[in-house]
């Protein structure tokens, strides 16, 4: 279930003539029922509410006074978020005879035709007020405060997020809140301007209307959002057409070799994702994403995050986690993550958060060796993002709720391998991608895997550091000090190893490497750091510089780079 709340207006559109009828009300009941949450947005006062609506207890909030006042019906609790009018100006709108005039803890309220004659009192008082219309009648508030911020007022004490709730007005205060939810609806009876910038327009008028869409909404939940508020983009195809993948269409899988701008494109998404307020959770094996930004990053190399504390963070309204399990074996972290995915899987089911979830490594975390994967992974799993070298190392039950691929590097070759895990038909390709971009390539779709150039990110993607440094990068991308003869052949399996091989071999090995810039290729080709690189080109550059000093600033270069490798050469 990805819409959890309904937030509805009350006059002209969930009550006619200010009554709530029996049906609508059933409807609300039944809608509840569903386990979703109801929120009364309105510019009438409390009051008065409760006098023409006394069942309020079936809303969980509601957000009275036009966004001013916020009320809790199973506590009864009232909370003010707007300062009070000031005196003066409620006494020269009575000096001037505007009647009717109801004042209630923020808002001041009156009909056509007074609001010329507000708006000059407003101004003759100096004063910092906003006047706000509603099918004729004239309200006045501080300035900001709208039925849009109310409802943001009340969503962190339900723990949702305003993308998974369903708005529903009719009238010009009606605006602000249908732009600040995930989808915005209209009445048969609204304004035409408010029709005009809804995303679902209603067959139904007031009620009839309301009742249509929380249907819709039980029968097919997201399916009725409209994808360009949801969608986040990966990138642009050839032509020049935004490519989205949605949090509640299936998960994503990130494959290719390693080096090749996996975890570039993962936290150019993340990005998107803060822009766009989704919510993300990174499972971090190798302490690749700890300075991400716009996240909380827990666990660090030398201690481990616990349950407890990566459910408390996630449940804090608009928070980013990255669980970082650097500390622990490589044996250790996936039952820490089997234990883990189900509570993270409850909270979405409760609050629809976090949005989206990033498995980084996932051939360590969910292998096809694991033989309970289905009893870890829930049914409905949240919006995942795989991201793993070996899609054949990746369980086929994990694999299974991917509905988009984008591979890198070899990119047919991986679509054909994701393809064969799960036992099905490789899609067409008509062009294969060039050095920067990947395929793409949506099951179920009729349309061949496309080429797109993906989203390049804002902030430097933290390397691999742990595997560079202390890891083994196998015989093929391993660096090797030969020598001018080949008379040795020292493997360097990572950095850390390079750092102490580079210390203990002799100068001449060193130097023949260093001047034919082997160092900075290795460095370039194989650990994908180009400022790492480049800094080394520059020592290997530097006809001045002997066995001894060039050792020492290669070595201070990674070490300030890279987590925990071997002390640097002298």
């Amino acid at each position: 279930m990805y819409v959890r709340a309904l937030a509805t207006d009350y006059d002209g559109t969930l009550a006619s003539q200010g009554v709530v009828d029996a049906a609508t009300l059933a409807a609300l009941e039944r809608f509840k029922a569903t386990g979703r949450r109801l929120i009364l947005v309105t510019g009438r006062e409390l009051p008065d509410l409760k006098r023409c609506f006394p069942q309020l207890a079936v809303f969980d909030r509601v957000v009275a006074e036009n966004g001013a006042l916020i009320y809790d019906p199973a506590s009864e609790r009232e909370t003010v978020i707007a300062e009070p009018p000031p005196a003066a100006f409620v006494q020269r709108l009575r000096e001037r005879n505007v009647a009717p005039l109801s004042v209630g803890r923020a808002i001041v309220a009156t009909w056509e035709p007074h609001g010329a004659t507000v708006l000059e009192v407003i101004r003759d008082l100096g004063l910092e007020l906003q006047i706000i219309f509603n099918k004729g009648a004239v309200m006045v508030l501080p300035a900001g405060v709208n039925k849009a911020t109310g409802l943001a007022s009340v969503l962190p004490e339900l723990e949702l997020s305003a993308h998974n709730v369903v708005a529903v007005g009719d009238a010009e205060n009606d605006h602000a809140f249908l732009r600040a939810s995930g989808c915005g609806a209209a009445v048969a009876n609204a304004l035409p301007m408010l029709k005009e910038s809804a995303d679902i327009k209603l067959a139904g008028r007031a009620s009839s209307g309301v009742v249509e869409l929380m249907q819709a909404i039980e029968r097919d939940d997201a399916r009725i959002l409209p994808s360009a508020r949801h969608g986040l983009p990966l990138g642009h195809d050839d032509a020049g057409q935004e490519v989205l993948i949605e949090p509640y269409a299936g998960s994503v899988l990130i494959a290719g070799k390693s080096g090749i701008g996996k975890s570039t494109l993962a936290t150019a998404l993340t990005e998107r994702m803060a822009e766009q307020a989704f919510e993300f959770c990174v499972f971090d094996p190798e302490g690749d994403y700890d300075e991400l930004h716009n996240a909380v990053s827990i666990g660090d190399p030398t201690t481990a995050p616990t349950m407890q504390e990566s459910i408390k963070l996630l449940r804090q309204h608009a928070t980013n986690v990255v669980i970082n399990t650097q500390s622990l074996n490589a044996n250790e972290r996936p039952a820490f993550f089997a234990n883990l995915l189900p509570q993270v899987a409850t909270l979405r089911a409760q609050t629809g958060r976090p949005h989206w979830l990033l498995l980084d490594e996932s051939h360590h975390l969910l292998p096809t060796a694991r033989r309970d994967v289905s009893q870890v992974l829930p049914e409905t799993i949240p919006a995942a993002i795989f991201i793993t070298v070996h899609p054949e190392s990746v369980s086929a039950e994990a694999l299974k709720g991917v509905e988009v691929v984008v591979a890198l590097g070899d990119a047919a070759d991986v679509i054909k391998t994701f393809c064969g895990v799960l036992r099905i038909d490789p899609p067409r390709i008509e062009r294969h991608p060039a050095d920067d971009e990947v395929l793409v390539w949506r099951r179920g779709s009729q349309e061949p895997a496309r080429p797109v150039k993906p989203l390049r990110p804002k902030q430097s993607h933290k390397r691999h550091t742990r595997k560079y440094a202390q890891g083994d990068l196998g015989k093929d991308e391993s660096f090797y000090f030969r020598g001018p003869e080949n008379a040795l052949n020292l493997r360097a399996r990572n950095l850390g190893l390079f750092l102490e091989l580079a210390r203990g071999v002799d100068d001449r090995t060193w130097m023949h490497h260093l001047r034919r810039g082997d160092y900075s290729i290795w460095f370039r080709r194989v650990i994908k750091d180009d400022e790492l690189a480049d800094e080394t080109a520059g020592v290997e550059a530097d006809p001045a510089l002997g066995a001894d000093e060039s050792r020492h600033r290669i070595g201070r270069a990674i070490t300030r780079r890279y987590t925990a490798p071997a002390a640097a050469p002298a």
